[in-house]
């Protein structure tokens, strides 16, 4: 038979018992409602000083070394485009004309204006030789022989005049033609016929034979180190095969304030016959081997709109979010300025649900 015995206490030792047995008893409940919480598993990486080639990767298009722009010297209706785009031209082929008709009126006015010249001065030259020959007989007076020497001497400047303006009409004349002055390719044609061009407005822009360079608009930050640029290699878009090693020949001193770019010429070293005008290419260049730390994009994280990492202590397992300064940004990696120690154990994967102080299980990043 059993039986419960009630345990006897004094009265005066109840209150200090109770208060004793309450801290135990929640304890015990506490520990009955929350099991201990396993390490989190991660996936961790020791990093240290690596030798690291930045790359880049740019698009941009073949130009012609040198372009001009072609236009009328004088101002008139265009009736003749004799050039279209993607044409190849010669030294002085005709590419545009026009219209001549008033220039052609001027030109035959001057040509009147030399025949009356001329016949004026045939006129002063008989008159003069006539005065020459009664004042050596004594026949002339001297105010006679010297009127007509003045007017042989206007006679002939009349002419000299008539001339000049006769050769002008004619040199306006030639302006109606529009030849080219150097080979080269048609890459624009800026008029159509019927309109009135203007002088010095650009007809047609030509890509002159020559050599050919690959031009590209450049993020300003990637020029903006100490290292040497590289030579870089150039390949077609449309066909990765078909590549030129080349150099860079020029950079734009200024920053295009529209796109925040700058213009970078490269010279090609023996295109291909594929890299024509116009062609769409990609360019790859490897800057100097120099010690940088790298990390996986995975392991960035944030801390206060900063770059951070979470950083292992090894001795009791716990992580701790770390600033960190970035050096560039790539697709496969990211490479660390400053803030890191070579040799700490940062997460590489599974940092998402990470807070700071928690303890993980981790596991070596594989190839480390």
């Amino acid at each position: 038979m059993n039986m419960q015995i009630p345990l006897m206490f004094p009265k005066r030792c109840r209150p200090w018992l109770v208060a004793g047995l309450l801290p135990l008893l929640a304890a015990c409940g506490q520990q009955a409602e929350d099991p201990a919480n396993p390490p989190t598993s991660v996936v961790v990486a020791k990093v240290g000083l690596t030798d690291y080639s930045q790359r880049g990767r740019i698009t941009g298009e073949i130009r012609a070394r040198t372009e001009s722009n072609l236009s009328f010297q004088i101002a008139g209706k265009l009736i003749e485009r004799a050039a279209s785009v993607g044409d190849h031209i010669t030294v002085g082929q005709v590419l545009a004309r026009l219209d001549p008709a008033e220039i052609q009126a001027d030109v035959t006015t001057q040509l009147a204006a030399v025949s009356a010249s001329e016949a004026l001065l045939r006129q002063a030259t008989s008159n003069f030789d006539r005065q020459q020959s009664l004042l050596d007989r004594r026949v002339a007076t001297r105010k006679d022989y010297d009127a007509a020497q003045e007017a042989l001497l206007t006679a002939r400047a009349a002419l000299e005049i008539s001339k000049l303006q006769l050769e002008t009409a004619r040199d306006q004349l030639s302006h109606t033609v529009l030849r080219a002055e150097r080979a080269g390719i048609v890459t624009a044609s800026n008029m159509e016929v019927g309109r009135v061009a203007q002088a010095a407005e650009t007809v047609y822009t030509i890509a002159e034979d020559g050599p050919r360079d690959a031009v590209f608009d450049v993020d300003e930050s990637i020029l903006a180190t100490d290292d040497v640029v590289p030579e870089v290699t150039v390949s077609l878009i449309s066909d990765p095969s078909v590549q030129a090693k080349a150099v860079v020949r020029e950079v734009s001193p200024t920053v295009d304030r529209a796109t925040g770019t700058i213009r970078v010429k490269v010279e090609l070293k023996d295109p291909p016959a594929a890299m024509t005008l116009g062609s769409a290419i990609v360019a790859e260049a490897s800057f100097p081997t120099r010690q940088a730390m790298v990390i996986p994009p995975a392991g960035l994280f944030s801390a206060a709109g900063r770059p951070a990492v979470w950083v292992v202590n090894v001795q009791d397992m716990t992580v701790s979010l770390k600033p960190i300064v970035v050096h560039s940004y790539e697709s496969d990696r990211i490479i660390v300025e400053s803030g890191l120690d070579s040799g700490e154990t940062v997460v590489t994967r599974g940092g998402q649900m990470l807070h700071p102080g928690q303890t993980v299980d981790t596991v070596e990043e594989a190839g480390q």
